[in-house]
């Protein structure tokens, strides 16, 4: 009897632990930098950070669509970030990473970042005041950490839907 009295309580606690490390994962922030400007993904709208493999370039498209990446077999379309804003193209090289993102959405599409800067939690930021920019609904609620450093939270979904990242083709 002791033993399933302890078997319960076993139970019982891997399901608040599990709980609880599901909780936490919502509340959990990657930090990327792509340019000059930092970057906050949920991390439930993130997928994997890889380092850059070869990128096959992909002729008549916009500057900001660097082309395709092999991960494992599937090929991905990769989109300079920084670029994408107008800012000048990241080097794939060195610190600079892929963040897979699209995955969750059906769509293989990966943003080129100049480097991941961790996990950071909600709770260590506070609001800053920025008006609403409605011709990139992907940008979200501005930030300010403990630093001063600016941060913006991705809309992951609202980008991948978005018609300028959907028409990579060159005009």
């Amino acid at each position: 009897m002791a033993k399933r009295i302890s078997l319960h309580e076993f139970q019982a606690g891997l399901a608040r632990r599990l709980a609880e490390a599901r909780d936490n994962r919502a509340s959990a922030l990657l930090a990327v930098q792509a340019g000059g400007r930092n970057w906050l993904v949920d991390l439930t709208e993130a997928g994997e950070i890889l380092s850059v493999p070869p990128l096959a370039p992909v002729p008549l498209t916009q500057p900001w669509f660097r082309g395709l990446a092999s991960v494992r077999g599937n090929l991905f379309s990769v989109v300079d970030f920084a670029v994408f804003h107008g800012e000048p193209p990241i080097a794939p090289a060195g610190h600079a990473r892929l963040l897979l993102v699209g995955v969750r959405h059906g769509l293989n599409s990966a943003l080129l970042v100049t480097r991941a800067l961790g996990l950071r939690a909600i709770e260590d930021f506070i609001p800053v005041p920025a008006p609403a920019d409605e011709d990139q609904p992907w940008i979200g609620d501005r930030l300010q950490d403990s630093r001063g450093s600016t941060w913006t939270r991705l809309k992951v979904s609202a980008l991948l839907n978005h018609s300028r990242f959907l028409d990579a083709a060159h005009s």
